[in-house]
């Protein structure tokens, strides 16, 4: 069984970008040592691409239509069962470090301890909030942040600073006796959860000026003409130009050095205080990914691998040695993964899998799809190299074949050869849509933690 959990989250941050997955540019040292000696999951799927469900998503256990948070805004209901609160129940000390991006009034949903800026209410009818924006949150402006981008501070480096410091004090204090207690030390489960390289792309000069001439920005896309996939597009030489295209790419590599930085900072944490990091389960993963520009996109929000695809690995190299899966999974895997690593029985109610046979080599009877949503229309069901995509009258339906087109660039529904997968699969996703559950969370829900 896991005694000491420690979970690493990335925001925003693609599947192709660190080290470990292959990009000969970026410098993740820390993650790289890391995956190492971890199970890497290479395809790994948010079950949203946009911040606020992807993350309760990930803490239910549960995909948007039935977590009850499909939108950004929403949050899950207050005292939800998540993966924080099985723990806390089952005597793990359990402290979030950083972001969670809870939009309620329930701010801790299960975790005992929050440490960082990230923590604020933001719910109308909490205090008469309405019209009170958290601090340090901007929207995507399109654009504008392209023409921003440049050397600077971002205020998520901030927070992420802070969220980093914090998580250095407590460990100090939780390993090395700096309060009283009456008992054994508990087993504790320990989040460390970072907000780069969300934009703003606002990055260190010095860092930005190594980038900036080794990237490879993306300066030739095409904008999809499907009215859903093409939705927002900046086309370079129309929308942005090349070298704001270049400076924004170099900035987001920037921010992910960054922010591997900070992960370093925690890992040396853990070490100074005599920990052997052998026998702690080390989690990584990001909530979505960030297009950068490829099909002329920026940010998320699609079901492109860029923006639903997300790193993530798995680190215990006493119980299971380093491995690469390639099966289709899912963030929200997590919680059942966690509670089979540590002795915990999972609520029965989960849409997500436990990850434990792949963890073990046993891959009999996985079955291999993972599905994704956007708003409470759009949906994506990605079974083998197969992604089939609906809209909800948004557009037209659209199969991809990563085998045959890993760049997503033709839809093929209209291939003979696929037509019987693509029936079927389009019966299982829409069979899926059908299964969303009432809405739970409402005013009077929020007004009694008001």
């Amino acid at each position: 069984m896991a005694r000491n959990i420690l979970l690493l989250m990335a925001d925003e941050l693609r599947f192709d970008l660190p080290g470990f997955m292959g990009n000969p540019i970026a410098r993740t040292p820390t993650l790289d040592r890391l995956a190492r000696e971890a199970v890497v999951f290479d395809n790994a799927y948010t079950p949203s691409p946009v911040c606020v469900p992807a993350r309760q998503c990930i803490a239910t256990g549960k995909y948007p239509l039935h977590a009850d948070c499909e939108r950004f805004g929403e949050d899950i209901a207050p005292g939800s069962m998540t993966f924080a609160r099985a723990f806390s129940e089952a005597g793990y000390l359990t402290v979030a470090c950083g972001k969670l991006h809870h939009r309620g009034p329930d701010q801790m949903q299960g975790w005992l301890q929050r440490i960082g800026a990230e923590c604020a209410v933001q719910w109308p009818n909490t205090y008469g909030a309405e019209g009170r924006e958290q601090i340090g949150r901007l929207k995507w402006r399109g654009a504008e942040e392209l023409e921003l981008a440049g050397p600077g501070t971002s205020p998520l480096a901030l927070h992420d600073r802070l969220t980093v410091d914090g998580a250095a004090d407590f460990l100090r204090m939780h390993f090395e006796g700096m309060y009283r207690r009456t008992a054994d030390v508990p087993p504790l489960l320990l989040m460390v959860s970072l907000q780069q390289p969300h934009f703003p792309l606002l990055a260190d000069p010095e860092l930005l000026a190594y980038y900036h001439d080794r990237v490879r920005p993306r300066l030739r896309e095409e904008a999809p003409r499907h009215p859903a996939l093409g939705r927002g597009a900046l086309p370079c030489g129309e929308a942005v130009t090349p070298q704001q295209v270049r400076t924004a790419t170099a900035a987001y590599y920037a921010l992910v050095e960054t922010a591997d930085r900070e992960l370093g900072r925690v890992i040396d944490a853990i070490e100074a205080r005599g920990q052997d990091l052998d026998d702690w389960l080390v989690v990584f993963l990001s909530d979505h990914g960030e297009m950068l520009g490829e099909h002329a996109l920026w940010e998320k929000r699609k079901f492109y691998e860029g923006s639903v695809r997300v790193p993530m690995f798995v680190r215990a190299p006493r119980r299971w040695p380093a491995a690469r899966r390639r099966e289709n999974v899912s963030t929200l895997d997590l919680f059942p993964t966690l509670c089979a690593a540590a002795g915990i029985e999972a609520p029965a109610d989960l849409d997500a899998r436990s990850l434990a046979p792949l963890l073990e080599g046993r891959t009999g009877d996985w079955l291999n799809e993972t599905y994704a949503q956007y708003d409470t229309d759009e949906f994506m069901l990605k079974r083998g190299n197969l992604k089939y995509l609906t809209f909800g009258g948004k557009g037209p339906d659209v199969l991809f074949d990563l085998a045959g087109d890993p760049g997503e660039s033709s839809n093929q529904l209209a291939v003979h050869s696929l037509a019987a997968s693509a029936e079927e699969m389009r019966e299982r996703l829409h069979a899926f849509i059908e299964t969303r559950t009432q809405r739970r969370f409402v005013d009077d829900a929020a007004r009694a933690f008001g």
